[in-house]
């Protein structure tokens, strides 16, 4: 059913927008916290036990902010809780992740290129990968190492970097930096549930049965809070990296991913730095300058991207598409309209790789393509952009026509 591919591309559509705003409410309350937290002051006249407290204005009012490393005398009233802000961001995430690269595992997920497996396998990898990184990562932090705090993130730093490097040989570009950034995202969602939230509840259960709560458990939640902080910006790198095939699709993509991390940490700590009054390190900036530079100088070494989707797993989909009578004049129309952006070396004024890294060169490739020229410029109008080519309406219609009876041969 072609309307099969209209009600998935709004599902998609809806899910990723749902997990944009919760990804906005936990880096939001992410960010503020931790700018909070380096931010409080020491003062005479502290409640006993109260670390430090923070003024702050907004909105026309003052906020008188204290914190307690450990836990109040009493119980007060009324708690507010941050969790589920980062829960929903990893559902909604994974929900997307199941939505674009497990329902479309043979064009997004698999490039048989690099492995050749079927979307069973290749499904079952991801699932694995996403699992085992988050027990190795706890296992490191509750290990020795894990009392040296610096020491750890070096060491976690190097398992990113496996990481970066192991995904590119299963999958393609594409879906290795996706991957890359739910194996950071689960990792910091699950620090949340697993770790951070279980230990405020025991001492606030402490609290309420009159015991003194173990310091301890406050330590432990504010390193991980601390790694969460330096991986955010990273995951927010790699959740829009799928749209710039310079970054994912190309012979270096894992060393790039290397140094997105590094980015994160020196962006990081200029904010850490500046929010707990101890200066505004201004070479933080440089250095992240001169590793972007170096990431742009990467992504064309060599020229020609060497990425994912325009080569992975076409021949299925070749038989159906390529097979329907509609083809010949669908290939002339995308000749004529499309192809002069979507080559390997596009002839657009202005255009310098093409699109996504979708080429539409020969017969697999369109074929490969199918359902997005069906939604991109049959169904609506998203391409080309501004309709600059003059695609007609007629010709839309023969795209769309050349879809539904492909699908609709197919199925009897």
């Amino acid at each position: 059913m072609y309307e099969y591919a209209i009600a998935w591309e709004w599902l998609a559509f809806a899910t990723r927008w749902f997990h944009v705003i919760t990804a906005i409410a936990w880096i939001g309350s992410s960010f503020y916290f931790i700018a909070l937290d380096l931010g409080l002051v020491k003062r005479p006249h502290l409640p006993p036990g109260a670390y430090g407290e923070e003024w702050q204005v907004h909105g026309g009012g003052f906020y008188q902010i204290q914190k307690y490393l450990v836990a109040p005398a009493q119980m007060p009233e009324h708690l507010t809780w941050f969790k589920y802000e980062s829960y929903f961001t990893w559902l909604s995430g994974f929900l997307m992740l199941c939505i674009v690269y497990y329902g479309g595992a043979d064009l997004f997920l698999i490039d048989r290129h690099i492995l050749d497996i079927s979307a069973p396998v290749a499904i079952l990898i991801s699932l694995a990968s996403l699992a085992i990184g988050w027990i190795v990562y706890d296992l490191l932090c509750k290990s020795l190492l894990g009392k040296n705090t610096w020491g750890l993130m070096a060491v976690l730093y190097g398992v990113i970097v496996f990481m970066a490097w192991g995904y590119t040989q299963l999958f393609t570009g594409r879906a290795a930096f996706l991957h890359l950034g739910a194996f950071t995202a689960t990792i910091m969602s699950a620090n949340v549930f697993l770790i951070i939230i279980p230990n405020q509840k025991i001492v606030v259960a402490d609290l309420i049965a009159g015991r003194t709560p173990d310091p301890k458990y406050g330590v432990v939640a504010k390193q991980r809070s601390l790694h969460n902080n330096y991986l955010t910006l990273p995951v927010i790198f790699f959740m829009l990296s799928n749209h710039y095939p310079l970054a994912f699709g190309t012979a270096f993509n894992w060393v790039i991913a290397a140094l997105v991390f590094l980015m994160g940490v020196t962006i990081r700590h200029w904010f850490n730095t500046t929010h707990a009054r101890k200066g505004r390190p201004t070479w933080t900036w440089l250095v992240s300058v001169v590793l972007f530079i170096l990431i742009m100088w990467l992504s064309t070494v060599p020229r020609v991207l060497t990425g994912g989707s325009e080569t992975a797993a076409v021949a299925p989909a070749f038989q159906q598409f390529a097979g329907d009578p509609h083809f010949r004049a669908v290939k002339e129309l995308i000749g004529t309209r499309c192809a002069m952006c979507h080559a390997a070396e596009p002839v657009y004024e202005g255009i310098a790789r093409p699109p996504n890294g979708v080429i539409f060169e020969n017969d697999a490739q369109i074929a490969a393509h199918a359902r997005e020229i069906y939604i991109q410029a049959g169904r609506s109008h998203a391409m080309p952009p501004g309709n600059v080519t003059e695609i007609t309406s007629d010709e839309r219609k023969l795209l769309v026509a050349w879809f539904e009876s492909a699908v609709e041969g197919k199925q009897q």
